[in-house]
């Protein structure tokens, strides 16, 4: 680097992190890094106006700016920056920060995404302005699969730590690493993965940890997928449907907003099903309800694990949980409500709907 600037950002939280010490480090003395300074423009700024904006870019701009007289500097570390590149003004004295950073400090942004939202061309200009300075500038995507479980055994390695056959992989598993749908929020995977080494490093001084030792004392926390519960459901697998229920209803899921999609995926079943019943190929269904081929496939398998009378049967009981979800009776009076409740009305549909008659 060639100034003490950086853009970091990506869906790894922990990886940032070890970034930002990292450049703390390089940017102070011998074993005295950068005090550290932090301030998010998501909490501070965000949808509050240019005014509020401005106000929080001058805090910026004077630790920034502030050289260092006696000790260490300091790194100024701007988490979601996005609300200060909103409005012209706020975004070009932003810009103009990365020319005044004095020798001795160091300013850095963060971005942690969630992998689906598209990235503004506003986040993109500071990031080139960053790169344009000879700042780092580096992205953390999350770690999945195979790639946690080589991410766990080198973590271990760092901290001493040995770990026996198959304790890497199961470890990575129960952080949630080996889910596959692209809706699940990954992260804090590798933070809670660091902290689950840290406890097996205490646990065994001796520096050896086996499979046994991780599936007893490591949770199970795997976050849940609003894709894999549809594709259950749709696929009448009525136990891991109702298992993904809980950990999403527990994980803060509206419910609400589940039997709408729940809704949604029915109606689509429905409509395959037509198609199909009324002699259009499986192959056609990509042209005449313009979906991608996997999508169709997928559709086609699940429709075929109902019978049409069985689609409207699921439909109306969903009406039903749709209306106590919201505390109404179907006729219409009001009902009592509570998330327990609401969650029991789930469950019982499933029993209902999803499970197959022997």
């Amino acid at each position: 680097m060639t100034a003490g600037l950086a853009y970091l950002w990506g869906e790894d939280a922990f990886a940032i992190e070890r970034a930002l010490a990292g450049l703390a480090s390089s940017l102070g003395e011998p074993d005295v890094p950068l005090e550290t300074w932090r301030v998010d423009g998501q909490e501070e700024a965000g949808a509050a106006g240019e005014r509020r904006a401005a106000r929080l870019l001058e805090r910026i701009a004077e630790r920034v700016g502030t050289a260092p007289l006696f000790g260490g500097g300091t790194l100024v570390v701007v988490r979601q920056p996005g609300p200060l590149l909103r409005e012209k003004t706020t975004r070009e004295r932003l810009l103009r920060l990365l020319t005044e950073v004095p020798p001795g400090n160091g300013l850095a942004f963060t971005e942690l995404t969630d992998g689906s939202a598209r990235r503004s061309k506003a986040s993109d200009g500071l990031r080139d302005a960053v790169a344009a300075a000879g700042g780092l500038v580096r992205e953390y995507p999350a770690l999945k699969r195979e790639g946690m479980e080589r991410w766990v055994v080198e973590r271990a390695g760092e901290l001493g730590l040995r770990l026996g056959p198959g304790a890497a992989r199961l470890l990575a598993e129960r952080v949630g690493a080996f889910v596959r749908e692209g809706d699940v929020d990954r992260r804090r995977q590798s933070e809670l993965a660091n902290g689950e080494l840290e406890k097996l490093a205490l646990y065994r001084p001796d520096g050896s940890a086996t499979r046994e030792d991780v599936a007893e004392l490591v949770s199970e926390a795997v976050p849940g997928s609003t894709w894999a519960f549809l594709d259950a459901v749709a696929l009448r697998r009525a136990g891991e449907a109702s298992r993904l229920a809980e950990r999403l209803l527990a994980e803060g899921s509206v419910l609400q907003v589940l039997v709408s999609q729940l809704h949604r995926r029915l109606r689509e079943l429905v409509v395959v099903r037509d198609h199909l019943a009324a002699g259009t190929r499986p192959a056609e269904l990509v042209r005449v309800l313009k979906l991608q081929p996997f999508r169709a496939e997928k559709l086609v398998e699940q429709a075929g694990a109902w019978a049409a009378a069985e689609l409207d049967a699921a439909l109306e009981g969903l009406l039903e949980l749709d209306l106590a979800s919201k505390g109404i009776a179907l006729d219409g009076e009001t009902r009592a409500y509570s998330d327990e409740r609401a969650a029991l009305a789930l469950q019982a549909w499933m029993a209902g709907s999803v499970v197959r008659e022997r």
